[in-house]
């Protein structure tokens, strides 16, 4: 038999305290939970985030500067690429500030048909991010019914710019082309087959208890640091901050369009989940309407005829638009010239992510993937 000795490993209260001290984490920039290139540099006490600092510029890729030497059409194309799951979204702002200084109307039908494609890239965007969010949380089967959804509106996104994430379909004074034979009744089609199948997806996750016990009371946003840290869209509804700017300043066609603006008052990851449930069926809803809309206009143009080279008025601009994950700002500076003297980009991404700082210190770092996931945001986004 083997012989065994007792070791004692403590020796009670008079012994010295163990020495301990904070360790510092960092969550990328290469991390499974981080959408991208983006580190968090954590300090925890024990499973604790005591501090956490975002820390940015990874992915840039200097968009702002390359606007200054690109013509307003090549600027359509680099616009499209920082939030790649908005790409529609992103070129409105350009062409919006451009036509501003132009002082030029594109038709009514380039303007109702901008609306429809915007709303429908919204759809894309909340599917995306309805479906990988739970994805992180551990929950695989939301992902295959929202890609699924996804699949039948890109399907007409594609149909009518070719592109299926970089549309490039925006032009200033219009759209590239005129809408396909028999497209709208293509996209009523899978508007409302879309409508048909969202509560599926709801059923699935949103009322289940381990992803409630995963993101109610957690991640809770204040809206005193919504005002503070500009945070707008989604996130910024979902702590009970009553604006869009769709509705509260309108652009496109949305002064003509019931915009339901959906806000919840708990500012939780749950509650931001929620939020983006609803305003998928928001957008479902606008974009029905739109399609009756441009079915009842008349035939005419799309776009406003321009010379080869096109030349922007001397003076300066601010066109702002409710992207899909919040407030996207373009401030348009022209010499004169083809190209933009200065064309600086808000984006949304930018602002929202900035908040983590103060939203992490207390959590769990098991909660920090479930807060992180919350804030649906998107890299180049915030590098642009």
């Amino acid at each position: 038999m083997a012989h065994m000795t007792e070791r004692v490993v403590g020796i009670g209260a008079g012994a010295k305290e163990l020495a301990t001290e904070d360790m510092i984490l960092n969550i990328g920039p290469q991390h499974p939970s981080t959408h991208g290139v983006l580190r968090l540099r954590l300090t925890l006490d024990g499973e604790r985030i005591a501090t956490a600092e975002p820390i940015i510029g990874y992915m840039h890729r200097g968009a702002e500067k390359l606007f200054e030497v690109r013509d307003y059409r090549q600027i359509i194309m680099l616009a499209n690429r920082h939030d790649w799951l908005s790409g529609f979204a992103n070129e409105l702002g350009v062409v919006l500030a451009a036509e501003r200084l132009l002082g030029m109307e594109p038709p009514v039908r380039a303007v109702w048909a901008r609306t429809l494609l915007a709303e429908l890239n919204r759809v894309l965007n909340h599917l995306m991010f309805l479906g990988s969010y739970p994805l992180e949380l551990g929950a695989m089967t939301p992902l295959f019914y929202s890609f699924n959804e996804r699949e039948r509106i890109q399907a007409v996104m594609e149909e009518i710019s070719g592109g299926r994430m970089h549309y490039m379909f925006n032009r200033v004074g219009g759209l590239k082309e005129d809408l396909p034979l028999g497209w709208l009744d293509r996209v009523a089609e899978a508007v409302a087959e879309t409508r048909r199948r969202v509560p599926d997806i709801e059923n699935l996750i949103l009322h289940n208890e381990i992803f409630l016990a995963r993101t109610r009371g957690v991640g809770v946003l204040s809206r005193e640091q919504i005002m503070q840290y500009g945070v707008s869209g989604p996130i910024a509804r979902a702590s009970g901050v009553d604006f869009d700017l769709r509705r509260d300043e309108p652009y496109l066609a949305y002064p003509e369009l019931p915009v339901k603006v959906v806000t919840r008052s708990a500012g939780d990851c749950h509650a931001r989940f929620e939020i983006l449930f609803e305003q998928l069926k928001v957008s479902l809803d606008l974009a029905g309407a739109c399609v009756e809309r441009l079915r009842s206009l008349p035939p005419g143009p799309i776009n406003q005829r321009l010379p080869k080279v096109l030349k922007v008025p001397e003076g300066h601009t601010y066109a702002w638009t409710e992207n899909p994950l919040g407030i996207n700002g373009y401030y348009l500076v022209s010499r004169g010239d083809k190209t933009p003297w200065r064309l600086k980009l808000r984006s949304a991404s930018y602002s929202n992510i900035q908040v983590l700082r103060e939203m992490l210190p207390g959590h769990l770092v098991a909660d920090m993937v479930a807060i992180l996931g919350s804030m649906f945001f998107v890299v180049g986004d915030i590098d642009k």
